[in-house]
Formats: structure tokens, sequence, C-alpha cells
């Protein structure tokens, strides 16, 4: 686990809980996300997972099957990648979304269920729905960079040169990446 990880508050079985995660009644709602949050790490360069400041430079997420396949196919090409579909997921850490993509349920295995729907439906959200599966090979992805516009009620961005692709099938590959990367930063 990232340090900057371990730092975050916990849920009640002790599962630290990402920066952009709202919070209802005391309990954390891991498959929603909080506004307010998602805008203050977009305009600040904060980290989705563990609110840190990241330094200019690469940023990395998360991606479940189809834009994996998108990138996947560009890149076979030797074509650039660019997301022009906005997304409502912001950028991290390298080591974050590693370990982000192995610990969340949704992302770290291709059969794996949404257990809840998004709180409204639009063009961004429609496939989060309960019962959604991820589908075949996800991946984390570097970007060079990102850009973000802040709407009245949702955060959009969009991530510009892909300068690492790591698919999966099921994220458990990563492990090992996780930990070379936490030694890199320990250096």
């Amino acid at each position: 686990m990232p340090p900057a990880v371990g730092e975050r508050p916990r849920d009640g079985r002790g599962y630290p809980v990402p920066a952009i995660t709202p919070w209802e009644e005391g309990e954390p709602q891991f498959a929603l996300t909080d506004f307010e949050r998602s805008a203050v790490c977009a305009r600040e360069r904060r980290c989705s997972v563990c609110d840190r400041p990241m330094a200019e430079g690469p940023v990395w997420r998360v991606v479940g099957a189809s834009e994996s396949a998108a990138i996947a196919e560009a890149l076979d090409v030797g074509r650039p990648y660019r997301n022009l579909a906005p997304t409502s997921e912001g950028p991290g850490h390298r080591a974050c979304m590693l370990y982000a993509s192995m610990v969340c349920p949704y992302l770290a295995r291709p059969n794996a269920r949404r257990t809840t729907s998004a709180e409204r439906a639009d063009e961004l959200t429609a496939h989060v729905v309960r019962g959604a599966a991820r589908g075949t090979e996800g991946a984390v992805v570097g970007f060079a960079e990102y850009e973000y516009a802040v709407t009245a009620d949702q955060v959009l961005f969009r991530f510009l040169q892909v300068v690492e692709f790591l698919p999966h099938d099921t994220s458990d590959i990563h492990l090992d990446e996780l930990r070379a990367e936490l030694a890199r930063q320990a250096r």
C-alpha cells in the first residue's frame, strides 16, 4: 500500500477511503464520487486516491475494457490516443492507481459487478448501473497530461498522450510493478 493511501481515513472494515469518495452518515460510499472533492483534486492537481499533490508530468488512471481496447488498438497501429469523450474519473499517482486497480473489486477482475448505480444517469454515467460487469481487459494507463472542466454538477476530465499502458485481465499482475514503484519512491 502506498504510504499516503495508508494515512487515509478508513471505513469500518479498515479499508482506506479514496479522496474523492463521499461519506454518508459516517460511511464511505465507494461506488460514488464526491463532486466537491473531485473539483478540488482537479483544480489543485491532487491525486484522486491519496489527496496528495501530483508533480508536473505524467498522471495515471485505471480504465475499463472499452477504453483499454481503444488504447491498445491505437498503440498497435502507431496512432496517438486521446479520449475525446470526457470521463468523470480523475487522475492520480502511478503507485496509487496501481494499488487502486488491485484493491477495488470492480477494477481488479473482469467478472466483478457494480453494487451501486450512478445517482443520476447521463451520457457519462449511463454505464454505471448495478450489476454491470467491468468486462475483459482493463488497464492502468499513464498520460502525459490531463485537462478538466468543472460544470455546475460534475467534473469532467480528458487525458492526453499515453506514456504507459499496463493492461490486465486480473490486476494482481501489477503487484511487482507496485512494489518496484514504492521502492523507487522510498529512494
